[in-house]
């Protein structure tokens, strides 16, 4: 998948050893993202550094890559997957272009050299990359339709820093680590509802995804290249669903191609189930077996407790699935005493307060997978593009002046001090960010209703939800050397669900009723009629009990600094009462308010954060 990062500079001779090693600082912390090796381009005005994971091409696309070996006119680093490059390099050999790898990375040089930034539409995939263009001295970021793979940069007077993650900006002398009113707010009103190009860091910003920057001698401009369009559709139901079908079919069929070990998570609902059984299927008429895994823990049999969020226990799904499939199943169990264990290291990979034992955990189920595959499908943004969340059924939340997800929820930044609450104003910033997001929207003419809010609850779960699942799962997938694949977001079949009527795509008022229907011949009858369930938060009462005795030792340190921005009074009083801190997720567990309070203080701690 690979790990980017680079700098522009019209100020200083980048040349130069110092900068040079700063450079080779900023490259090597993508480690993790890129364990098969490294590569440095510098010129006087312009860096750019890689970390290579191998998946395609493995003995070609070394990367930074340029377009000829001497006096190059054009510089690559790429991080991704584009799944239609065979296609693009047939196209672009038909032009005349020469290709001297089998890589998809020196098709997208290619493809930018043919059609310069216009290139990105062209594009299937998942990608992030930077492209500097000696010509005409300027730097082109890129980011794929959904945000499935991240892009930060911070612009300063000279010109740019950017990286796959805000570590690599970090170990630039150019940026400090410091936190503004903003960034207070993002982290205590919106944790559920990140606005998109915010980085949290002051002075930090990420490519919008579906976006295109441009930094060069006038200036630094951001543009989109892609939205859902808003189409009248017109197929009847069974259409639909047959249509449905085959997108899935090719786009998991597509994101089958690697030189590498492949796999598949598989948690038993009908996602991650229908991605599971298409692979398979594909797998199978070459006379090859999938690999699917899930995770659970001790005691989850008898410690599970049904929520709104969590319909039922994944195990047993996941097991009746292997065997209808055929699969080599392995189930990952995760210890209690991990979570502890490895809490530093997925702050470090996440360089932002997470979502604690839940980070942890899917963070240990890719340590176990990558022993066995290098790339794995999963089934991430189902539930955002067919509707299968329980605020898009929930008439208070869908009437909800707000984004539906927070109705009737409690956030962390009901624990601000009053004096921070009121320099921050979590909740006007909240409002203004949920008016922005809505008049985003791309709508049909004359459209009313019901189907007119799903329209906009879907653009509010596809722009402002998505991306913290997209972040949460990058980070700890990478920062194992696992590729992760979304095959749910291939933005043709985002697109065309995006237009499918409310009515349709929940026909007989059943959740996901448009997938069920599409992938029900794959499956055994009780996955295709499975609630949705999230991800599984850890049940095992010793946990909790540990949380509770750490969050006491937070409230006695007289030195802690997240009650800079925390009322430790409130903290008190709802511990002293056995009620469970403000969450950050909406799917949330008694645990996981006292495990942010947490990670916040661990992030402020370890990444020494000034408060502005």
């Amino acid at each position: 998948m690979c790990g980017i990062t680079g700098w522009t500079d019209t100020q200083h001779d980048l040349t130069a050893p110092e900068h040079r090693a700063t450079t080779a600082a900023m490259t090597a912390t993508m480690a993790c993202r890129g364990p098969d090796a490294d590569g440095l381009w510098t010129s006087p005005h312009a860096v750019l550094g890689h970390r290579r994971l191998s998946i395609i091409d493995l003995e070609g696309g070394a990367q930074p890559m340029t377009d000829t070996e001497h006096e190059p006119d054009v510089v690559l680093s790429y991080s991704g997957e584009v799944y239609n490059f065979a296609e693009l390099r047939a196209e672009l050999h038909g032009r005349g272009h020469r290709f001297r790898t089998r890589s998809d990375t020196e098709v997208v040089l290619r493809a930018y050299l043919e059609w310069g930034a216009d290139l990105a539409p062209r594009l299937n995939g998942m990608y992030a990359f930077a492209i500097w263009d000696t010509r005409s001295r300027e730097l082109l970021l890129v980011r794929d339709r959904l945000g499935v793979k991240p892009l930060y940069y911070h612009v300063h007077p000279g010109g740019v820093l950017f990286g796959s993650e805000p570590k690599s900006v970090l170990a630039n002398p150019l940026f400090e680590a410091a936190l503004d009113d903003s960034g207070i707010a993002e982290l205590f009103a919106l944790p559920t509802a990140p606005t998109p190009g915010h980085a949290i860091f002051a002075g930090l910003r990420q490519v919008r995804p579906g976006h295109v920057l441009r930094a060069n001698t006038r200036g630094v401009s951001e543009s989109a290249y892609w939205r859902p369009p808003a189409r009248e559709h017109r197929d009847d139901l069974d259409t639909t669903a047959a249509h449905v079908r085959e997108l899935l079919r090719d786009t998991v069929t597509r994101q089958l191609v690697a030189d590498v070990p492949l796999g598949s998570l598989l948690s038993g609902g009908v996602d991650s189930s229908a991605v599971s059984a298409l692979a398979a299927e594909a797998l199978g008429r070459d006379g090859a077996e999938l690999d699917t895994y899930s995770v659970d823990f001790p005691g989850g049999d008898t410690g599970f407790r049904r929520t709104a969020w969590h319909d039922s226990r994944d195990e047993p799904y996941a097991r009746a699935v292997a065997a209808h499939l055929g699969t080599r199943h392995t189930t990952i169990v995760v210890d209690p005493d991990d979570v502890r264990a490895h809490e530093e290291r997925v702050l470090r990979a996440r360089d932002l307060p997470g979502w604690g034992e839940m980070d942890v955990s899917l963070h240990l189920l890719f340590t176990h997978v990558r022993r066995h595959s290098t790339v794995a499908l999963s089934g991430e943004s189902a539930d955002e593009v067919f509707g299968g969340y329980p605020y898009f059924r929930d008439p208070a939340a869908l009437a909800h002046d707000g984004f539906p997800w927070l109705f009737d929820r409690d956030t962390p930044a009901s624990l601000l001090r009053p004096e921070v609450r009121e320099r921050v104003r979590p909740t006007e910033y909240a409002r203004a960010r949920y008016e922005e997001a809505l008049a985003e929207v791309p709508r049909l003419p004359g459209e009313r209703g019901a189907d007119a809010r799903v329209r906009e609850v879907s653009y509010l779960a596809l722009t402002r939800w998505l991306p913290a699942l997209l972040d949460r799962k990058d980070r700890m997938s990478m920062a194992t050397g696992l590729e992760v694949r979304v095959p749910f977001c291939d933005h043709r079949l985002v697109e065309y669900v995006w237009n499918v009527p409310w009515s349709t795509r929940f026909a007989g008022g059943e959740e996901k009723h448009l997938l069920r229907r599409a992938v029900a011949d794959l499956l055994p009858d009780e996955v295709v009629r499975r609630r949705k369930s999230a991800f599984p938060a850890n049940p095992d009462p010793g946990y909790a009990a540990a949380l509770r005795d750490r969050v006491a030792d937070l409230l006695a340190d007289r030195n802690a600094p997240v009650f800079d921005l925390v009322d430790r009074a409130a903290v008190t009083a709802l511990v002293a009462a056995g009620r469970p801190l403000p969450s950050p997720r909406a799917a949330s567990s008694a645990t996981a308010g006292a495990g942010y309070l947490l990670g916040v203080d661990a992030w402020l701690r370890a990444y020494r954060v000034r408060v502005d």
